[in-house]
């Protein structure tokens, strides 16, 4: 079992934007079984609110429902749970590093690393362009899922 978590600064609109993309792809990929993934933010500002609407605008007529979730907060467990910890931004990443301590494992990435970008992916609180980031998650869960199968395909 492979175990994803994607992280933002509030879990509202990019992580679980990301989580529930990459889902889908997952899912249409036949590996399913071999996934858990998840999202976080690295604030607690918007724990226990649901999606943001402008990503469930986004996600809807694609068919991709995330019905049911809710902002938590990654954790320093969340470190040795998961293989993959994927951060939207630079920002996000130097948070993740400080409640995690370290990362001494290589686990936490930005997520267009896997898109071959040193980027970050836009945070549509601030911009209000969903669009823009829809294309960057899937840019970069499209990156991750052929980065997974290539260097852990085995577990597949």
């Amino acid at each position: 079992m492979i175990k994803v978590l994607f992280v933002c600064h509030g879990n509202i609109c990019r992580s679980p934007m990301a989580e529930f993309v990459f889902k889908d792809m997952v899912e249409k990929a036949g590996l399913s079984r071999s996934f858990e993934i998840a999202s976080a933010a690295t604030s607690r500002e918007e724990i226990g609110n649901p999606v943001h609407p402008g990503t469930r605008r986004i996600l809807e007529p694609l068919g991709i429902s995330c019905r049911g979730k809710h902002a938590v907060q990654v954790t320093k467990k969340d470190y040795a749970y998961y293989d993959y910890l994927i951060g939207m931004d630079s920002w996000n990443i130097r948070n993740m590093l400080r409640i995690f301590g370290s990362d001494p494992e290589q686990k936490v990435h930005k997520l267009l690393e896997f898109a071959g970008r040193p980027d970050d992916v836009a945070d549509p609180w601030y911009t209000g362009n969903f669009d823009v980031t829809y294309r960057d998650v899937c840019e970069g869960c499209r990156g991750l899922l052929e980065y997974i199968r290539k260097n852990q395909g085995n577990l597949l």
